[in-house]
Parts: structure tokens; C-alpha cells; sequence
């Protein structure tokens, strides 16, 4: 009886010990896996790669990181509301096309310009919300039709030619130029810091504060984790479901124009790839610290860790059609460590 009771006490102490261990290093992997994995690679790269650790290096990753960063944080907006944004990568060319013709053949300023690209990517945001609010189109199918829509307005709007300095347009030579302080967005410095991580910095910044401390951020994830809960509670879902779709048209935008003033041409379509590696950033952000949830201190986390691993790769002469799959294995394990060792979701 003794050593039954013996055995018995043993096997229960086992038994709760073993899985108390194991929650806690599944616990860690869910809080810190990624952080971890960014730590090593970013170690492995700078000890077997010298010039990966210079400060040189350090500012073309995070320039690569930057575009995808705003627009990976503008759908992170309307993720927090429920929503899905598939419409920034059109967003982004639209505005391109939008500010880079009001230079070349418009003839206008700068300052002009650059309105006039966060305007269109704006009418891209107002468009999505008249057929999400509106019109009670699911968020997917609504921000999917708007994407081809507006990529055929943007192809139709210029003949489907790029727009670039001295160009042929209605049997003549334009003669506007790109404006120096739009050429600035992408490739100006302020101490050494490229100008579109600076900006890319503000708008995170922007983004922390309006998610994390003020009532409108607390609205925006009352409204995508239950939109009828937060109805009875005396917040105007439709408002915010609609301010969310704005920021992210607005911030496509910003992305464009960083993105058409480092080329200093608008190119048709170019913001399309951009579409997946922001998801994919705003995807992969949940699995850091344990967010579980849209948030912009993981978007910017997962921007960087994507421009960190395609830029060690490239020095290894990983070959580029290969980064397409790099991304994909990257968003898998990402979700794979935010919905199976995070919370059960209902």
C-alpha cells in the first residue's frame, strides 16, 4: 500500500511538473520566439557577413523596412476594427501616379503634389468605407474589388505608361519636374538617417499613440472584437469602421510617394507587391510578445525582420525568385506561434 501510495504521489508529481515546464517554455516561444530568431539572425549575419554590421547596411535595411512599415501599419489600423485592407498596394499607385503627374505634366509644385497623392489614396479609404459601411460588403470581397477598380483607373488615367521627367504626352514633351522637396521623401538625409526612415518612424509613432493612448485606439479594437457589444455601448461603429479605412488609404499613400521619390518616376502597378509583405508584416506582428492581436509595435518588428532576412540572404546570393517562399515559411511559423501556442481563440 505504501509503495502504491508512493508511486501514485510520484506519478501525480510527474504529471504536473512535466506540463508546468512545458507551458512555460511554450509561453516563452509565444512572448519571445521572434524577437529571439531576429536576435540570432541578426548575429549570424553580422558574424559570418562583415559589411551586414556596418551603419551603412544597418540604414539600406531599414530603409527597405520603412515603406513596408506604413503600409503594414495602415492595415493594421483596419485590422484593428475587423477589417482586412487588400486595397493598399493600389492605393499606393494611384497616389504615385496621382502626385508624380501633377508634377511632370501638371506642373506643379511639390507641396501640391504631395497633397494631391494623399487625397487619392484618401478616395481610396472613402470608396472602401461606402461599400463596407454602406453597403455591408464583407471587408475582403469590398477592399478586393476596390483593388482592381482603382488599378484600372490608375492604368486608364495615364494610357498605362509611366510617368517620368520629359516625357511624351498628347504629342508633346512635358517639361515639370520632380520638386525638390518631394525628391527628399526618398532620398534625403537628416544626420546621417535617411529621410523615409524618419518619416516611417513618425508615422509608427503616430500609429502607437492612436492605438495604445487615446479613446479612439480603445474604439477601434472594442469594435473588431465585437461589433454589436460595442454598438450597445454607445460607440458609432460606423465612424471608426470608417476612420480606419481612412488612415489606411492615407498611409498606402505616404508609402507611395516615399516609394515614387526614391525612383523619381511613377511606375503603374508598383505598389502592388507591397500588398503581401504589409499583411505579412502586420500578420507576423501578432506573434510578438504575445500581442495576439493587430499592433504596431509588432507590425513595425515584422517590417524589419523581413528587410533584415531578404538582406542577409542577398549577401549569401540567396537567389531573389526564392524570397517569395523565405516570406511565406516566415508568415507560417509567425501564425503558427500566435493561434496554436496562444490563446485559444473562439
Amino acid at each position: 500500500m505504501a509503495d502504491t501510495s508512493a508511486r501514485q504521489t510520484g506519478a501525480g508529481t510527474n504529471e504536473y511538473s512535466r506540463p508546468d515546464g512545458f507551458e512555460r517554455g511554450k509561453a516563452f516561444v509565444y512572448r519571445y520566439g521572434l524577437l529571439t530568431v531576429l536576435v540570432v539572425m541578426i548575429a549570424y549575419f553580422s558574424a559570418t557577413q562583415p559589411f551586414f554590421r556596418t551603419f551603412a547596411n544597418a540604414m539600406i535595411i531599414l530603409q527597405a523596412a520603412s515603406i513596408v512599415a506604413v503600409v503594414g501599419l495602415g492595415c493594421t489600423v483596419s485590422m484593428t476594427v475587423g477589417g482586412f485592407d487588400l486595397s493598399v498596394g493600389s492605393a499606393m499607385s494611384l497616389s504615385i501616379m496621382a502626385a508624380a503627374a501633377a508634377m511632370v505634366i501638371g506642373d506643379v509644385g511639390g507641396v501640391p503634389a504631395i497633397l494631391i497623392g494623399i487625397l487619392a489614396g484618401l478616395a481610396v479609404g472613402v470608396f472602401n468605407s461606402l461599400l463596407i459601411v454602406l453597403a455591408r460588403v464583407p471587408d475582403l470581397v469590398a477592399t478586393l474589388s476596390t483593388l482592381f477598380l482603382v488599378n484600372g483607373l490608375t492604368l486608364m488615367g495615364v494610357s498605362g505608361q509611366s510617368v517620368a521627367e520629359g516625357m511624351a504626352w498628347n504629342g508633346t514633351t512635358t517639361s515639370g519636374k520632380f520638386a525638390p522637396i518631394f525628391k527628399w521623401l526618398g532620398s534625403g538625409k537628416v544626420v546621417s538617417i535617411p529621410s523615409s526612415v524618419i518619416v516611417a518612424g513618425l508615422v509608427f509613432l503616430f500609429v502607437v499613440g492612436l492605438l495604445n493612448y487615446t479613446r479612439w485606439g480603445r474604439a477601434f479594437y472594442a469594435v473588431g472584437g465585437n461589433p454589436i457589444a460595442a454598438a450597445a455601448a454607445g460607440i458609432r461603429v460606423a465612424r471608426y469602421r470608417v476612420s480606419a479605412y481612412l488612415i489606411s488609404g492615407g498611409l498606402a499613400a505616404i508609402a507611395g510617394l516615399m516609394l515614387a521619390a526614391r525612383s523619381n518616376r511613377g511606375d503603374v502597378n508598383v505598389g502592388d507587391p507591397y500588398l503581401l509583405q504589409a499583411v505579412s508584416a502586420a500578420l507576423v506582428g501578432y506573434a510578438v510578445l504575445g500581442a495576439n492581436k493587430p499592433n504596431a509595435f509588432g507590425t513595425l518588428i515584422g517590417a524589419v525582420f523581413v528587410a533584415v532576412l531578404i538582406n542577409g540572404l542577398t549577401m549569401f546570393n540567396f537567389p531573389y525568385y526564392a524570397q517569395s517562399f523565405v516570406q511565406g515559411v516566415l508568415l507560417v511559423v509567425a501564425l503558427l506561434m500566435s493561434y496554436t501556442l496562444g490563446p485559444r481563440r473562439r
